[in-house]
């Protein structure tokens, strides 16, 4: 089979980065959001949009390529990283993508994701491949530690071949709603990053109301921020559609005002293609299709390629695979 509806990306098509902006208060305070209407919209969204057969396929193609594969385990060794590393430079196994007919099509993922340790490994192990390596930094996952250990972590990742910072805000900040603190904090770390991107982590499940996370993620796009991102998957509510609907409108918002279009990352728990592609289509109903690139938009996952994969084997063969067939590390 050939599938021509994919197009073929190359990673980080360039944009224009987000330069930051001065912190507007007037603006921070009169967001607001209704869970309610939230709720509502979130619920639509899988209920009235599905793809089939051959375009199914096509947008499972296109998720693997906005995946930051990613380990945060205590237990990551440098082999454990490699071997992630090995599948992210052969995210398929050769015989689905023969019976795909893709040719030339490149299908990476978007970045691998790890610890600062780590940073050197998989820089190492992807050489050559383009795939950016993105660390979680500033005391990931609480986000506690001293300002200057914390933009120490990300000078030293970017000084070993980071291209992407992770970096994690201090929730206390939103719970108080110290919006000066949360982006004075936020622009040093945009300014350690240097040329690296940054990606801010929220917490959102730590954050109480849906108008926290709201203004959390304004504040954090007019300190620098290149993505906004729901977790860091250690918490016990992580990525859901409601809270993505109340982040990616607050992109809209931003790029309505100032021009500039800011990443999205939801993490923690998105582990099913059917998951992946109720994300994409809020994605693509809310900001359009050209958010649908590994540079404004990419999923936070560990074992997504795992099943991805299968659905991909299960549309060629009409089989599901058993995962030790995809095997990750």
């Amino acid at each position: 089979m050939s599938l021509r509806v994919v197009d073929n990306p190359e990673p980080h098509t360039p944009h224009k980065r987000n330069p930051g902006f001065p912190l507007d208060l007037d603006w921070v305070n009169n967001v607001r959001m209704n869970r309610s209407a939230l709720e509502r919209r979130a619920g639509s969204i899988g209920a009235r949009r599905t793809v089939k057969k051959d375009y199914q396929l096509a947008w499972l193609l296109k998720a693997i390529t906005l995946i930051d594969l990613t380990t945060l385990n205590s237990d990551d060794t440098d082999g454990r990283v490699t071997r992630l590393c090995a599948k992210a430079r052969h995210p398929l196994r050769t015989d689905i993508l023969d019976k795909l007919d893709i040719p030339g099509l490149r299908i990476l993922p978007g970045a691998v994701c790890v610890y600062h340790s780590f940073v050197k490994t998989a820089v190492t192990a992807l050489e050559g491949t383009g795939i950016p390596v993105a660390a979680v930094s500033t005391a990931f996952p609480h986000g506690l530690a001293p300002l200057e250990t914390k933009l120490k972590e990300i000078e030293l990742s970017v000084a070993d071949g980071a291209r992407e910072i992770d970096i994690v805000i201090e929730r206390g900040m939103v719970l108080r709603g110290d919006w000066q603190a949360l982006y004075d904090q936020v622009k040093a770390f945009r300014k350690a990053c240097g040329d690296a991107h940054i990606k801010t982590i929220l917490g959102t499940g730590e954050l109480a109301t849906q108008t926290n996370i709201a203004k959390a993620s304004l504040v954090c796009m007019m300190a620098g921020a290149d993505f906004i991102k729901t977790s860091t998957g250690k918490e016990k509510v992580n990525a859901n559609l409601v809270t993505s609907l109340t982040m990616i409108r607050m992109i809209r918002w931003f790029s309505e005002e100032t021009g500039i279009e800011i990443g999205y990352k939801p993490a923690g728990g998105i582990a099913t293609a059917g998951d992946a592609l109720k994300y994409m289509a809020l994605m693509k109903e809310e900001l359009g299709t050209r958010y649908l690139q590994p540079h404004l938009f990419r999923f936070g996952a560990s074992s997504l390629l795992t099943d991805i994969e299968r659905q991909l084997e299960h549309g060629l063969t009409g089989h599901y695979a058993a995962d030790y067939r995809q095997p990750m590390v």
